[in-house]
């Protein structure tokens, strides 16, 4: 039971490839949709292949679109837009509304925003001074703002994506939006928006791999499978779930001789303002979350030229993942403050050390500026980009698998 011998087996697996290729061939996994549910049925059957899997199936908000139409009146002209997952709907024969740009759109910038349709510019998800999408749109709800524009600043791009964070709440319309679109809407333009949508109670898949070691204490590993329509979400999250299965297929044979299990956590409803694994940690018994040493996420780990581990305000948890990545050689960043920007902050909001594997944070020219449009697609991964990824994970859980229950005692 060496580390070797575990990263020489994660080298070594020719299912790495073949899994992301298969992943990115159900679609984008949009919650509700049939490409999710092909998506989780590929890896409850890739996951059985490895020990006993179940579904711990959990509820989060749904929503369903029927139509999202943004016209501009002076033209006629139907501009390509997507809807924020889970945005308030209109009135059936939509809303006329004069546009205001909003610029940045951080909160402070809406003054004039009252009863106005604003924009505001999507910015790169991962850098520390990221301001995050729902930030924004929270901030112009409050103005009085009647609707909300998030623009894809890169032209040829098509519009962005993105939750809403309104799960069944109240809020306003919000869509996306191309950077042709914004440049035209910025103008000031009188616009119609439609956006028919209905709201109901759901369910998403939790699947659950337990492949129990020498305690009953457990390191998870987790990745999302749900993401978006407009291309094959790919980056988000194609590369953390075809990592997390062959980690758990690598580590499978060595898990019974470490300290601690592994648990492999596939959850759904992540871009719905992480309310899949929100509702699947509140729901289980206080003594089986407090038997989760650390949390281990994988959630876009390729893209960019560097891995970054978010460690969710745990001080000593980033040293611990430094060292373990430095003890073969390879490279890690990290980050301090908790960023709720994936699956890894519940884990944190229970006390559990967790940490976000990602790529490209800080790196606003990689290939993570495409996430959440069309352009998510596998071409924008190269393989040995992936493996080295798995392989730094792989560092990073068998350190998690094998230290000393101290060790892991004193992240907290």
């Amino acid at each position: 039971m060496t580390l070797a011998a575990f990263l020489g087996r994660v080298a070594a697996d020719a299912g790495l490839a073949a899994d992301f290729a298969a992943i990115c061939d159900t679609g984008g996994r949009l919650q509700g949709s049939a490409s999710a549910a092909r998506g989780f049925a590929l890896m409850a059957e890739r996951m059985a292949a490895i020990g006993p899997v179940s579904d711990e199936p959990t509820p989060y908000a749904g929503w369903t679109c029927h139509e999202a139409r943004l016209t501009d009146i002076a033209t006629g002209r139907d501009l390509v837009c997507a809807p924020l997952l889970g945005a308030a709907a209109t009135p059936p024969e939509g809303l006329v509304l004069d546009t205001l740009d909003c610029g940045r759109g951080a909160p402070g910038a809406y003054g004039e925003a009252a009863g106005r349709a604003v924009l505001a510019r999507h910015e790169y998800p991962f850098a520390a001074w990221t301001v995050h999408r729902r930030v924004k749109l929270n901030a112009a709800t409050e103005a009085g703002a009647a609707a909300f524009l998030i623009v894809q600043p890169e032209p040829g791009v098509g519009p962005v994506s993105g939750s809403s964070g309104r799960g069944g709440g109240q809020g306003i319309p919000a869509l996306g939006i191309s950077a042709e679109a914004g440049a035209l809407l910025a103008e000031g333009r009188r616009v119609r928006m439609t956006l028919r949508g209905e709201d109901h109670a759901a369910t998403t898949p939790t699947l659950v791999l337990d492949l129990p070691g020498r305690s009953e204490d457990r390191v998870v590993l987790s990745a999302h499978l749900d993401g978006h329509p407009l291309g094959e979400s790919a980056i988000d999250n194609g590369t953390g779930l075809a990592a997390a299965l062959c980690l758990a297929r690598s580590a499978a044979p060595f898990v019974p001789d470490c300290p601690r299990g592994l648990t492999l956590c596939i959850f759904g409803a992540e871009e719905w303002a992480l309310a899949g694994s929100r509702a699947w940690l509140a729901a289980l018994p206080a003594q089986r979350r407090a038997r989760m040493a650390m949390n281990i996420n994988l959630d876009s780990i390729a893209g960019g030229s560097s891995l970054t581990a978010l460690t969710s305000g745990f001080a000593a948890l980033g040293p611990f993942l430094k060292g373990a990545a430095a003890a073969v050689g390879l490279p890690l960043r990290t980050h301090l403050p908790l960023m709720t920007n994936s699956d890894h902050a519940n884990f944190a909001a229970h006390g559990i050390p967790a940490a976000r594997l990602v790529a490209g944070f800080d790196e606003p020219g990689s290939a993570l500026r495409y996430l959440l449009t069309a352009a998510d697609t596998r071409a924008l991964v190269p393989p040995q980009e992936l493996k080295a990824a798995t392989l730094t994970a792989g560092a990073l859980l068998w350190a998690a698998l094998t230290s000393p229950s101290e060790v892991l005692a004193a992240l907290r």
